[in-house]
């Protein structure tokens, strides 16, 4: 089983000056933790995700303590919280290939990319399912929500 056969194509994507606020409603919405952040050719500068955003939630309480003028904490944008390192894949790696470089690498997403543009995400739910799909095994409700 390849990448692209369970990824989830068309992922909601975020870019570099969208506000936090706006990124975080965006993943309630759609019920997602990971944001590709891509440039208007599609291609990706990195991701954001939910604990990027729980992270970035502190900091108007620290500046406040740490004695920052309020003017220091604007209204954070994505580019201040996002992974710019951002490990990707193909849609012809082996899906095996791909979970282990996301054990390995304690990632939960891969954005996946054709000819440099985003054309999918691969997370830990899609290789959970693709992975039992593969054994033969019925789908069972979904062990990363609890």
């Amino acid at each position: 089983m390849k990448v692209g056969d369970v990824m989830t194509r068309r992922p909601a994507v975020v870019g570099l000056d969208t506000p936090l606020r706006e990124a975080t409603e965006l993943m309630r919405s759609k019920i997602v933790r990971h944001l590709p952040v891509v440039d208007e050719a599609g291609q990706v500068l990195g991701i954001v995700t939910d604990r990027d955003l729980r992270h970035a939630a502190f900091v108007p309480e620290l500046a406040e303590h740490v004695g920052w003028e309020p003017r220091r904490v604007k209204a954070p944008r994505v580019r201040d919280v996002m992974t710019w390192s951002v490990v990707t894949t193909r849609e012809d790696t082996l899906l095996v290939n791909a979970a282990l470089l996301m054990f390995e690498r304690r990632i939960g997403s891969l954005p996946v990319v054709a000819d440099g543009r985003l054309v999918g995400i691969l997370t830990e739910r899609d290789v959970w399912k693709g992975l039992r799909r593969e054994r033969g095994l019925e789908a069972e409700p979904d062990p990363f929500l609890w």
